[in-house]
């Protein structure tokens, strides 16, 4: 019954396969089927943007990567690095920040300061690029675990959007979601 399943099986997979190119017997070369697709009828529009791309340079990708790094090493110098000079945040809490790169780093550092370690799993990450908007944004997909110097421990899933201008993270918005 197992080997008659096993048959059925891969028989099905090798008939579901399409890789839509045919080949053409005269000139011996391959076309792939480039037929493009109806827009489908969606009950919303986008209010920001659409039309999104991967076209995010890996130096920015890195920007990003580093200013987790920096924070989870207590490098708040590094961090300040990352950021562009006004920087607007939206915290998890709702609370909305347009700051300058000084006023931010020194809230930051604050709280920074009040932990004795934070440890970041970096579970994924996405580059988007807005055709429409012109601006790149890397999304990024974390658990964060904050130890407090009182050996109080804190850890969260995070959601973030970081929008980068220049090289420079412009904007950051923040969603948590409590760990247990």
């Amino acid at each position: 019954m197992k080997k008659n399943f096993l048959c059925l099986f891969c028989i099905t997979i090798l008939l579901s396969c399409n890789n839509s190119k045919t080949e053409s017997a005269a000139t011996g070369t391959v076309a792939s089927d480039t037929t493009v697709k109806a827009t489908v009828d969606l009950p919303y529009t986008a209010s920001y943007s659409s039309n999104f791309n991967t076209d995010v340079s890996d130096a920015d990708l890195k920007t990003v990567m580093i200013s987790y790094k920096d924070w989870a090493d207590g490098n708040m110098a590094n961090v300040a690095k990352s950021y562009a000079d006004t920087l607007e945040w939206d915290r998890p809490s709702g609370e909305h920040y347009k700051l300058p790169n000084a006023g931010i780093m020194k809230m930051w550092a604050t709280y920074r300061d009040s932990l004795s370690s934070i440890t970041i799993d970096m579970q994924g990450w996405q580059k988007m690029y807005s055709v429409d908007k012109k601006t790149g944004w890397v999304a990024a997909w974390y658990k964060e675990i904050d130890t407090y110097k009182s050996g109080k421990v804190d850890s969260g899933y995070y959601h973030d959007l970081n929008m980068l201008k220049d090289g420079k993270i412009s904007y950051l918005e923040q969603y948590k979601r409590a760990a247990k």
